[in-house]
């Protein structure tokens, strides 16, 4: 009597539950199947990650005595889906008669695999993933009877359950949040540190390989490929993190500049959603890092709440509010995704760095996301489904629980006010002020209106123009809309027809209607 013990590619970890307790005979069952890679088209390099990051842990496994049963994408008999390549190995092996599985990332998965107690003829425990803070329950628990789900409260109980930066009941410093210390625009004479990018080794190489091969018409570059695919050099990305960069990170978290896809930023959130690293020994060490004064408390405290308090915060709204909250479009933004955001070629500087950084990575850091991508296509209203599949398809470390509430939520404000009290828009003024893009750019962050003005300058009082019915009520917005109702109709009416041609050249218009 054996188990079959299911691994999925975001789930690489020693201690999943579905490792729990092994016995001889039991098998584990990984998989590289085309399902996976084709629900939407991922980036080269994400599937590489993945699959390279797969090939190791079942290396692993093995090392430790466990039986993988592990297939390849080119296997000829490879069913390409999950719930396949289950029947197939239960088929094929009469000795397993139960199959155990952590329960999925996705809702997509969650509901092929509710399914298998009656597809499969032998017994299905899907147990808790236990490698977040807090689980669904505790979240569900928490949001309840709450007319809003705010993450600083939310942030402060989970700081309090594990104990981290805080002395007995208090916070560390006297304060819970330091974010308006870590605004600050980056120098022009600060160092920015070098990467410790990982040499690929025979088994990336090889994956390298088969990417080039069956997934040469996917988004961005394959090379050069420098990423972390064992736990191992996970944990020296980590290392290297807290060292060198870490002790800057909190100064200029927002900080952008031009051809710098990196600064000072972790990159740690892809090994965190494969598994490869744990979100407490993550937050653990840079807290080390700040009692053995390495690194300043506006810099720790700042990364231990983009890991204990949004990562875990918007795994809670994914799985609280699906399966209807990527239907929720509370803009009705249908203008289509433009086509720069394949090709990067736009006389935005901005765009164009975030997005050739993205084709070069499969990563940005959250200000290039939120503030650069993500405002642009909240202000030109873009169809939040094409937002958010661009958004899954281009990022490494991109799964929908996670990109869905940060794009749908935080970014596009198409789930009316969850995530956000107010949408995240911003003019021209704001990339200024935190980056060095507008120098050079085609276009001037000073001209309000005119061709060559910034475009982000017009379609930010455009977004406001019409989306007045929708957000003139909320407060965070009363300054914006008493500076709206100075306008006359003259300047309106030419803010209307500066977003009217610019949509038309980057053939954003006419808009999709969909009813509201």
């Amino acid at each position: 009597m054996a188990t079959l013990r299911l691994v999925l590619g975001d789930q690489l970890s020693e201690s999943l539950s579905a490792l729990e307790g092994p016995q001889d005979g039991d098998t584990v069952l990984m998989a590289e199947v085309a399902a996976e890679t084709g629900y939407v088209r991922h980036h080269k390099k994400k599937i590489a990650f993945i699959f390279s990051a797969m090939r190791h842990f079942a290396q692993r496994l093995e090392a430790r005595g466990l039986q993988v049963r592990y297939v390849r994408l080119d296997d000829p008999d490879n069913s390409q889906n999950i719930e396949g390549e289950v029947a197939r190995a239960l088929g094929e092996d009469p000795s397993l008669t139960r199959l155990v599985h952590t329960e999925p990332g996705e809702y997509r998965l969650m509901e092929i695999m509710k399914a298998w107690p009656e597809r499969f003829d032998v017994p299905v425990e899907m147990r808790r993933d236990t490698r977040f803070v807090a689980s669904r329950e505790h979240f569900a628990r928490w949001a309840e009877g709450k007319k809003r789900l705010t993450m600083e409260y939310f942030y402060r109980e989970i700081r309090r359950e594990t104990g981290l930066l805080m002395d007995d009941d208090e916070p560390a410093g006297g304060q819970w949040n330091f974010d308006a210390e870590n605004r600050k625009a980056l120098p022009a004479a600060v160092s920015i540190p070098q990467r410790d990018w990982i040499e690929p080794d025979a088994v990336t190489q090889e994956v390298m390989a088969l990417v080039a091969d069956r997934f040469s018409d996917h988004f961005g570059d394959l090379e050069p490929f420098g990423y972390a695919v064992t736990r191992e050099d996970a944990l020296r990305h980590l290392k290297w993190f807290i060292t060198h960069a870490l002790p800057h990170f909190g100064d200029y978290q927002d900080a952008l500049k031009t051809g710098e896809s990196f600064l000072f930023h972790s990159v740690l959130s892809l090994y965190l959603n494969v598994g490869l690293l744990d979100p407490l020994e993550v937050c653990e060490a840079a807290e080390t890092a700040y009692h053995e004064g390495h690194a300043p408390l506006n810099a720790v405290e700042g990364f231990i709440r983009q890991i204990i308090g949004w990562r875990e915060y918007v795994r809670g709204v994914y799985w609280h509010f699906m399966p209807d909250y990527l239907e929720r479009n509370a803009l009705n933004a249908t203008r289509p995704l433009p086509d720069f955001y394949w090709t990067g070629e736009t006389g935005m500087a901005c765009l164009a760095d975030v997005i050739s950084t993205t084709r070069k990575h499969a990563y940005a850091h959250h200000i290039q996301r939120l503030m650069v991508t993500g405002n642009f296509a909240l202000l030109a209203g873009i169809d939040p489904a094409e937002v958010n599949e661009w958004y899954l398809l281009v990022y490494a470390d991109a799964f929908e629980w996670v990109e869905a509430p940060n794009t749908h939520g935080m970014a596009l404000y198409a789930d009316g006010g969850i995530m956000a009290t107010k949408p995240y828009a911003a003019s021209g003024a704001y990339i200024n002020r935190m980056s060095d893009h507008c120098k050079d750019c085609r276009y001037s962050v000073n001209a309000k209106n005119g061709e060559k003005a910034c475009p982000f300058n017009y379609l930010y009082w455009n977004f406001m123009i019409e989306n007045e019915d929708r957000l003139r009520g909320n407060q965070r917005l009363a300054h914006a809309y008493r500076n709206l109702d100075r306008f006359n109709d003259a300047r309106r009416a030419e803010i209307r027809a500066d977003a009217q041609r610019f949509f038309e050249e980057t053939g954003m218009a006419p808009a999709r209607r969909k009813a509201s």
